[in-house]
């Protein structure tokens, strides 16, 4: 029986399964990813070159597919994250599939490309052709789909809804974007936008569940914004669904009320018709899944491979 590796490699933890061509899981693994910020000390690519051994060892046999999804734009080759700033130093063109010594390529995805992949495989998406994905975490990551396709773009940047600009004078984010949707409600900015009264999201969203009168102000504020940034990815590209996936959108019905209310009020909906709005259904697994789908679907032997970057 053949079998796909499906590597998510993320800041803080590295996470891997193997999955068979009808979506069974067969096993899975985890590891912190151990970065150093230091390109001699790449313990999280030594980790995940023995957590594919400890798999294939244990099936009893090599994987056929192997795919890898990572923050950052992945090359449009899929043989490597072409850029990347902030952690994972070293992971900037680096061939998975030279380190990994593979006879058929190792594919890699942006890591919110591969969880769409892996949704509209085996997740909320499933059937889906025409799809907007947010992951809103410690920053916003996105995604989409057009009639079934995963749209990368010229260069490999199309997804990046997080970096959408919503007011021009603010600030810019790390993607050079002023007053993005990630400032908006990322992860990254709750303390600023709570003037330190909050850490982290989570405690902002219980403070506004308990009726406090600023956190209820700064939290509807911050769904507001991605209201708006919603309607402004529907009019582009008429998704029939939008999915939100990622830590914040946890808080459930703290989140999707008040951003049901706020999308009466600005979505333009001709002939009555309302785009839906739901929870990402595989969270932790999404991106090792879409990862494992994107190499079934996509690889190739070596020898086929397409000239290097």
């Amino acid at each position: 029986m053949n079998y796909a590796i499906g590597v998510d490699l993320g800041g803080t933890n590295i996470k891997m399964l193997a999955i068979d061509e009808q979506g069974a899981i067969l096993c899975e693994k985890s590891r912190p990813t151990q970065d150093y910020n230091d390109p001699q000390r790449l313990l999280w690519r030594d980790n995940i070159a023995e957590m594919i051994s400890e798999i294939e060892q244990e099936q009893g046999y090599s994987a056929k597919w192997i795919g890898l999804a990572a923050p950052g734009m992945a090359s449009r080759d899929h043989s490597c994250i072409l850029s990347f700033s902030g952690r994972l130093e070293g992971i900037a063109k680096l061939n998975w599939t030279d380190f990994l010594k593979r006879d058929t390529e190792v594919t890699v995805l942006n890591d919110a490309h591969a969880a769409l992949y892996g949704e509209h495989w085996l997740g909320t998406a499933a059937g889906i052709d025409n799809v907007v994905f947010l992951t809103l975490g410690t920053g916003v990551g996105g995604a989409f789909l057009i009639d079934g396709k995963l749209i990368g773009g010229a260069t490999g940047r199309a997804g990046h809804l997080g970096h959408t600009c919503l007011n021009p004078d603010m600030p810019k984010d790390i993607c050079n974007s002023p007053g993005s949707i990630e400032l908006m409600i990322g992860e990254c900015t709750v303390k600023e936008r709570t003037e330190g009264r909050f850490n982290e999201t989570k405690h902002l969203v219980a403070a506004y569940l308990a009726g406090d009168k600023f956190a209820t102000e700064i939290w509807l504020k911050s769904v507001h914004a991605l209201a708006c940034a919603l309607s402004t990815f529907i009019n582009i590209l008429d998704p029939e669904i939008i999915l939100l996936g990622g830590g914040i959108s946890k808080a459930g019905d703290a989140l999707f009320k008040p951003l049901a209310k706020f999308m009466d009020d600005v979505e333009w909906r001709p002939e009555g018709i309302q785009v839906s709005i739901q929870s990402a259904q595989l969270e932790n697994t999404a991106g090792s899944i879409g990862a494992a789908r994107f190499a079934m679907l996509h690889s190739k032997p070596v020898a086929s491979q397409a000239s290097a970057i």
